[in-house]
């Protein structure tokens, strides 16, 4: 935390006169934070980030000072080590899916389990209910505050390859198929039969440019903003797994804050999280016609072939990893799973 000195504190500590010298009550500290994106300064998430900060700068009059920096701000490790730089205090603020989450959270990576969740909206129900307070216990339990109605969206996830149609599931064996760094999905992948090859996002262009994937998995936002198009050829539709960003904070920073500065934190969040929400359906919609203008092709994949692959052990294996507490409240909200 930092202090922004006025002149009558800098005269009053100058020792000009004491009649300078500002009250307790009158002392205005500022906090200075950042605020870490891993997508870039164009896309519905980064422009929902800065104009949160920007609306809550002003309705605290400076009391609460962020700067939001697009791709991780170049961070070597990006999502991974910006995680661990929020662990430890050195970073505020950050907006991560739970896949990745998960590397601190295991329980995070409830959000991303395949083939569960129909809608975005059923998503958000689950979040704002049971299930969401759950998680935000768990997180505060390893130092991370997850924001209230801070759950960003990004879309239904879809596969995007260099230049095969993928439209069953065994299109895809023997694949190298870039996948987040999370375990689920290298395990969802192997399931499926392809070769999961986990990378940083500020690394999927150069690797589908250079043939060492064959293709990667994200919502259409992502093949548009980080221009994709311009290395892959073929979409499958399978929303096989729904993908969205936790808006997270230093548990310790965010403790320390005024209970007001933190409630119009809240208020804006929530705002500016339906606006990007929003904002981020219609984009989705409107690359499925987008895309193909670029030269792209969209398919309709079998989802049913996908799913038939997952009758084995994946579920219940999942089941034990995740735990049982917050399984049993998925499974209220989404129906049995299996």
């Amino acid at each position: 935390m930092t202090y922004r000195p006025t002149r009558r504190s800098l005269l009053a500590t100058a020792g000009v006169s004491s009649v300078f010298i500002l009250t307790r009550a009158q002392a205005q500290p500022v906090w200075k934070a950042r605020q870490y994106v891993n997508q870039p300064a164009g896309s519905p998430l980064f422009k929902a980030v800065t104009e949160i900060w920007a609306a809550v700068l002003n309705e605290t009059g400076g009391r609460l000072d962020v700067t939001a920096y697009p791709n991780n701000n170049g961070l070597p490790g990006s999502d991974p080590a910006a995680l661990k730089l929020v662990q430890s205090g050195e970073l505020e603020f950050f907006a991560l899916m739970g896949g990745l989450l998960s590397a601190a959270v295991p329980v995070m990576d409830i959000q991303g389990l395949p083939f569960v969740f129909k809608t975005p909206r059923q998503v958000y129900r689950l979040d704002d209910g049971p299930l969401g307070r759950y998680l935000d216990k768990e997180c505060e339990a390893k130092g991370i505050h997850r924001l209230k109605h801070g759950l960003f969206e990004n879309g239904m996830r879809q596969m995007n390859m260099r230049d095969k149609a993928i439209r069953t599931v065994d299109d895809l064996a023997g694949l190298k198929i870039r996948v987040p760094d999370g375990e689920m999905f290298r395990d969802f992948f192997r399931t499926l039969g392809a070769q999961p090859v986990s990378l940083n996002i500020n690394q999927l262009y150069d690797a589908l440019k250079e043939g060492r994937v064959d293709g990667q998995e994200n919502p259409l936002v992502i093949a548009e903003t980080n221009k994709l198009y311009e290395v892959t050829k073929n979409i499958s539709m399978t929303d096989h797994m729904w993908s969205g960003f936790n808006f997270i904070a230093n548990g310790k920073f965010w403790s320390q804050l005024p209970p007001d500065v933190r409630r119009v934190v809240e208020r804006h969040t929530a705002r500016h999280v339906d606006l990007q929400r929003k904002a981020t359906d219609d984009l989705n919609v409107r690359l499925a016609t987008t895309l193909v203008e670029r030269g792209m092709t969209i398919d309709k994949a079998d989802r049913a072939s996908f799913r038939s692959k997952l009758k084995g052990d994946f579920y219940p294996r999942w089941k034990k990893q995740i735990g049982s507490k917050a399984w049993s409240l998925l499974e209220e909200g989404a129906g049995k799973l299996g």
